[in-house]
């Protein structure tokens, strides 16, 4: 990933943006059936989001630390972190205010 937070939280916020429109692409397709594999698969792409957004939050911050950059790894991740909170919290403001649906 990159140094830059802006870019790490725009990539997380495209990657759940990418997976929420094509989950709700695919339930208007998907039959509508209670079947063992619904809960391995609800299981399963949240273990793999996990995986990717602790790689877009934490790969290049644990790169840092490793190198004796402690400060600028902290700095790197709260940064991170507060640029995706901040896409969330405009997300979270246009879908209460229904503009977006």
């Amino acid at each position: 990933m990159s140094k830059n937070p802006l870019i790490n939280g725009l990539a997380a916020f495209a990657y759940i943006f990418v997976l929420g429109s094509g989950m709700n692409w695919a339930t208007r397709f998907a039959p509508r059936a209670d079947s063992f594999m619904v809960p391995v698969a609800v299981i399963s792409l949240f273990t793999l989001s996990a995986a990717v957004m602790g790689y877009l939050f934490c790969y290049q911050p644990l790169l840092l630390f490793l190198d004796k950059k402690k400060k600028q790894a902290i700095s790197l991740f709260l940064q991170t972190v507060g640029v995706f909170a901040c896409f969330t919290i405009l997300t979270l403001l246009l879908v209460f205010s229904g503009i977006v649906r």
